[in-house]
């Protein structure tokens, strides 16, 4: 029994791990592309995609019912929402945005 313990214990230390390893990976692009001042280029091109990503994870919700459920769906879902709103206010106004249309 306690061998399986450890072996449990081994396991999450390394899933927890890699996690930390892949946040710090992330992190330090996003500030190596802060200081080139290549941010803004990348967040434009993730935009299409993180918009993507939601309409799938939507589409997905409301074929297995619950797309009207009380919380709005999914947590990844509502992660990827939040995303892409974020991605849309790229730090031009209002104004700019509706001039086109």
């Amino acid at each position: 029994m306690e061998q399986v313990l450890n072996l449990l214990l081994l396991r999450f230390g390394l899933l927890v791990g890699g996690v930390v390893v892949l946040a710090l990976l992330v992190f330090a692009v996003a500030v190596v592309l802060r200081r080139r001042g290549r941010l803004d280029d990348v967040r434009r091109y993730a935009a299409p995609a993180a918009r993507a990503v939601c309409r799938r994870l939507e589409a997905r919700g409301a074929t297995r019912g619950r797309g009207a459920s009380r919380s709005g769906g999914s947590l990844a879902g509502a992660a990827f929402r939040a995303a892409a709103r974020h991605l849309d206010d790229d730090g031009r106004g209002q104004r700019e945005r509706g001039a086109g249309r």
